[in-house]
């Protein structure tokens, strides 16, 4: 089991670099938004690269920093018992999710993306926008953030088999959205 925890934090490491990555990704989306604005008021000029260079970013902020999120256990639930259950269930909920419905899932959209993204770049897919940005990076990207939520759920199940086992004491706090 150390192994196994090892290789959990180096999948956590990983993690939140890139969610780091993400974070900055926020500020320069917010800049290129910003100067795009000034630009096109005060000087009357636009290009469609700026504005699908912000979708890319937006799309990167967002796979990227999913990996990130389910690190911090922040992301969403369906909160229909987990909200009332023992930190033990809690743990074997997570691992009965990880198990049947986010690792496979990850893994066959990774798997899916994976040759939207190689025709795009063997034939050079550009958006049909006037100056408008080549895509097969943002294709990248897709197939990039399921493959690291595949190993971020790989490290979550690590981590809550380690839990049931008593080699780590974890954290299941869990607040229930206000509504």
């Amino acid at each position: 089991m150390p192994a196994f925890l090892s290789v959990s934090r180096l999948i956590d490491s990983v993690s939140q670099f890139i969610g780091k990555i993400a974070d900055y990704m926020v500020l320069v989306c917010c800049f290129i938004s910003a100067g795009n604005a000034i630009v096109r008021y005060l000087f009357n000029y636009s290009s469609n690269g700026w504005l699908e260079i912000q979708w890319y970013l937006f799309a990167y902020i967002v796979v990227l920093g999913a990996a990130h999120t389910l690190r911090n256990n922040e992301h969403v639930r369906v909160d229909l018992i987990y909200g009332s259950v023992s930190d033990k269930a809690r743990i074997w909920i997570d691992i009965i999710g990880l198990i049947v419905f986010l690792i496979p899932a990850c893994s066959f959209l990774a798997f899916l993306c994976w040759p939207y993204f190689v025709i795009a770049f063997q034939q050079g897919e550009i958006s049909a926008n006037a100056g408008g940005l080549i895509r097969w990076p943002v294709k990248l990207i897709l197939f990039a953030g399921f493959a690291l939520l595949v190993l971020q759920g790989i490290s979550e199940l690590i981590k809550r088999i380690a839990a049931v086992r008593g080699y780590i004491q974890l954290e299941t706090k869990y607040e229930k959205p206000l509504q």
